[in-house]
Formats: structure tokens, C-alpha cells, sequence
């Protein structure tokens, strides 16, 4: 069951009605949802608010799990899912979603706020391998608020082998420098 802090269109209100609420004052868009306008904003409400959208079959990564996890301020405009179940999907297109079909590990996924997101590490990971400064800075930003996860990603592509590995591995030792850096000043 979901937050009772969570409103969605259609649920127990109407998108007319959520919207004169926004109106009011008394809610603000929350992602896919709405939540009281003087609710915190957490990351089992970020990742609630993605319920409709990912079921249990699909899991928010990339930008869309960093946007949960606190590295960005807004969500993107559109969300990164990736099948996280064995069985592949009959996804119809979605113009809101980037779908990638390869299955993500169960070990790599953390339940939070009822939905399934990659986890920091594996996030990291994902951000890196991109490469593009959105997804350098969101990386740069997570790695901020999840000090060891960086690390881990380090280690995790040393041990493995991956499409852009040695640019994702120059990229993180970057942040975690930059990182030391700014621990000894």
C-alpha cells in the first residue's frame, strides 16, 4: 500500500481538483503525484510518487534513482527504467520513460517507498558509464550524500566488465578525489 501522502490523478481526487489544491496551497507536485505542501520531502515519497509508472516490474535507474535518492532537485523529464524482473516485459512506448529491457539484478535494486530502485552504488555506476555532464554532475552530487558509494562503484568496475568502463572509472576516481580534496581543506 502506498503513502497516504501521496495523491494521484483519479485516485481520491480529480487532476481538476489536485490542481486547484495546488492552487490553494495546500498540495505541491511531487513527481508523478501530489503531496501536502508542508509534507518533507523524502525519498520513499520521490520514489511513491513513480508507483503508477514502474509497478513491481520495473525499476527507476540512472537519473530517475538519483532524483529518489536526493542527488537532484527535480525529477527528469523523463524517467530511466529497466526491467527488474527475469521475464522480459511488453512495455507499450511511453514518451515520459527511456526503457532499458536487460534486467537488473536483484542485488543491485532497493525497495524504497514501495517501488524498486537501483541503489546508490549501482547508480553511480550507470551515471558514469553515460558520461555527459547531467549525469557527471548527478553522479558528483550522489556521490556527495552517499560517501562510500563511490568506492564501491570504483571496485564493482574494476571487477567487472562493462560498455565505457574506463571513462566511468576515470570519471569516479574524479569525484572521490575531488571529494578527498575537499576533506582536507
Amino acid at each position: 500500500m502506498g503513502s497516504p501522502f501521496l495523491y494521484f490523478a483519479d485516485e481520491r481526487l480529480s487532476h481538476a481538483e489536485l490542481t486547484a489544491a495546488c492552487l490553494d496551497g495546500d498540495l505541491v507536485a511531487l513527481g508523478d503525484a501530489y503531496i501536502p505542501a508542508d509534507a518533507v520531502e523524502t525519498a520513499a515519497l520521490r520514489a511513491g510518487s513513480l508507483a503508477e509508472t514502474l509497478g513491481d516490474t520495473l525499476a527507476a535507474t540512472h537519473l530517475s534513482a538519483a532524483w529518489v535518492h536526493g542527488a537532484l532537485d527535480l525529477p527528469p523529464s523523463r524517467h530511466a527504467v529497466q526491467r527488474a524482473v527475469p521475464r522480459r516485459l511488453h512495455v507499450l512506448p511511453d514518451r515520459r520513460l527511456v526503457y532499458r529491457d536487460v534486467q537488473v539484478p536483484p542485488s543491485d535494486l532497493q525497495l524504497v517507498g514501495g517501488v524498486l530502485v537501483t541503489s546508490p552504488e549501482r547508480t553511480l555506476t550507470d551515471l558514469a558509464r553515460v558520461g555527459d555532464d547531467e549525469h557527471i554532475a548527478a553522479a558528483r552530487l550522489l556521490a556527495d550524500i552517499e560517501s562510500d558509494a563511490a568506492a564501491r562503484a570504483i571496485a564493482r568496475l574494476e571487477a567487472g566488465s562493462l560498455p565505457h568502463k574506463r571513462s566511468a572509472l576515470a570519471c569516479l576516481r574524479s569525484i572521490v578525489a575531488a571529494g578527498q580534496d575537499d576533506v582536507t581543506r
